[in-house]
């Protein structure tokens, strides 16, 4: 790992971000986020750290037209699992990609697309490892006997997808597609749900 994103880490820890939130903003695993906050930007000495790849995709997050492309690629793999009802992004990333392939949906189907928000237990300010269940946001779209789709930005392990997949089936919707930009794990279904990303990532 490099030194700016130790830097990076320390910032983020110090502005009071959990290791959850750390982890997505880097876009790295939980356990690489847990590392890189344990060190010290001008430290020499050789610390095991864990396999992992860091991803930047600050190049599309940065530009509303590239986002809306995107997230038109993903709106147009999810459709081929049938139709949707509702999408649900996941808090922070997910969310513009979720707002853009609403839109994407809806205009291509020719019917009502809802928008839900899923906040993921990583994120809880009291930082318990990513152990538990996040929830559904209230504030947006109900996803209650609906058609779901998931999105994210990065699939690191699959943790928090299954945590999202869970808690919609516990609302009683049917998730039937998970959307990530990049898919760091190789994978091609999180419980028993399609994923489908624009990149995948594969370590040789």
């Amino acid at each position: 790992m490099n030194t700016k994103l130790i830097k990076r880490a320390s910032e983020l820890r110090s502005h009071g971000f959990t290791t959850g939130e750390i982890a997505d903003e880097l876009n790295v695993s939980m356990d690489t986020a847990r590392w890189l906050t344990l060190q010290k930007a001008d430290e020499k000495k050789e610390i095991k750290q864990p396999a992992d790849f860091a991803i930047n995709w600050k190049s599309l997050g940065a530009s509303s037209s590239r986002l809306k492309y995107i997230s038109a690629a993903l709106g147009d793999m999810a459709m081929t699992h049938g139709e949707i009802d509702t999408v649900i992004g996941v808090a922070i990333s997910g969310i513009p990609f979720s707002v853009l392939m609403a839109d994407f949906i809806e205009d291509m189907a020719c019917k009502k697309t809802s928008l839900a928000v899923y906040h993921p237990n990583k994120h809880k300010k009291v930082d318990n490892n990513g152990d538990g269940e996040g929830a559904i946001s209230n504030n947006f779209g109900s996803v209650e006997g609906k058609k779901v789709v998931i999105v994210d930005d990065v699939i690191t392990s699959g943790k928090t997808m299954r945590e999202v997949i869970n808690s919609v089936r516990d609302h009683g919707a049917e998730p039937i597609a998970c959307t990530v930009l990049i898919d760091k794990a190789g994978l091609s279904e999180v419980e028993g749900v399609p994923v489908e990303s624009l990149i995948k990532v594969s370590k040789l």
